[in-house]
């Protein structure tokens, strides 16, 4: 059992990740080993993403010295917390694909957004997870954008063909 002191310190700590990040993403990892849990440590180790296990009352207390307006204590399991700075589209992907990966032993509970004070649903953070990234996307825009384009040239071009000699 921690001593009250370091739940203070606890709560300092989440309070100096919560002033750096932008989302919170909460996940059930009570079925995970510790080889599990490092190898998600890793696929996040991306500046400003720190995963770390806060028990639910001290984040909570975090939390409501924020300002935040959210209970983490409504969650029923264990819960680890990935502080992130970064947008949640780019966080959803890992975390998504590791929890595809070790299926039942790693659950997404959802997420939090701190600077507009809402709560995303595990669906959501799911249906981010899956979509293709940026460029990807952009590509296939780019792509559909100039293949009406190549298919117009090319008529023009057997237009000019037929008009030779």
């Amino acid at each position: 059992m921690k001593t009250k002191e370091q739940k203070s310190e606890q709560i300092k700590q989440a309070e100096q990740l919560l002033l750096k990040s932008r989302f919170l993403v909460f996940a059930d990892f009570s079925g995970l080993k510790v080889e599990g849990f490092q190898r998600l440590k890793k696929s996040l180790k991306a500046p400003g993403n720190i995963l770390r296990i806060v028990k639910k009352r001290l984040l909570k207390i975090a939390l409501q010295k924020f300002g935040a307006d959210f209970d983490p204590v409504q969650f029923e399991s264990q819960v680890a917390t990935l502080f992130s700075g970064s947008d949640l589209h780019e966080i959803a992907a890992p975390i998504y694909k590791f929890s595809k990966d070790v299926k039942d032993a790693f659950k997404i509970l959802g997420a939090y957004d701190i600077l507009n004070k809402k709560f995303i649903s595990s669906e959501e953070v799911k249906f981010l997870g899956q979509l293709p990234s940026r460029e990807v996307l952009l590509g296939r825009t780019v792509g559909m954008i100039s293949v009406p384009l190549k298919m117009f040239l090319f008529i023009l071009q057997g237009r000019v063909n037929k008009l030779k000699p």
